[in-house]
């Protein structure tokens, strides 16, 4: 199942980015569409005032997601580690994060539904693993406790059985 594919026609108003100004902090992260056709998630990283991340997210209408055991993602990064992060239901203040390291090239990673942890805030939380049941939101975050630079290029996104 294909969560989400980008190409020249992408909107980029189907992703939206939330940093840690939630918080007071000063990091700073934009999203928007290659002319080639992928999604391009940047920016800076502050430590500043408490802070310490950036996030793009992506919602859409809840899938049944209970025929597929991990998510398969084609993307390009900067050498740093980011995290997936996916919700069961977009009003829940809580995710379900795995942390994944990139490289300056095109891969595909997957990430199995046993690996997202359940995450509030930067801290885990003593609930279940992602069941794999609903589906209604999907993003990135990069938060490595350090002020820096990033840039993470997403081809798609796709569940696999």
């Amino acid at each position: 199942m294909t969560i989400y594919t980008f190409n020249a026609d992408s909107k980029k108003t189907d992703w939206f980015t939330l940093d840690d100004v939630v918080m007071g902090g000063q990091s700073v992260g934009s999203f928007t569409i290659h002319p080639e056709g992928y999604g391009v998630f940047k920016g800076k990283v502050s430590l500043e005032n408490n802070g310490g991340f950036s996030s793009v997210r992506h919602q859409f209408s809840t899938k049944n997601t209970t025929n597929f055991s991990y998510f398969r993602i084609v993307l390009r990064g900067d050498g740093k580690p980011y995290q997936f992060r996916v919700k069961s239901d977009k009003n829940n203040q809580y995710s379900y994060a795995a942390t994944f390291n990139t490289q300056t090239k095109w891969e595909t990673i997957d990430i199995p539904y046993a690996s997202l942890l359940p995450v509030f805030r930067g801290r885990k939380l003593n609930m279940p693993h992602f069941n794999g049941v609903a589906l209604s939101e999907i993003g990135f975050l990069i938060g490595n406790k350090k002020a820096q630079e990033f840039q993470l290029e997403i081809k798609s996104i796709q569940l696999i059985n």
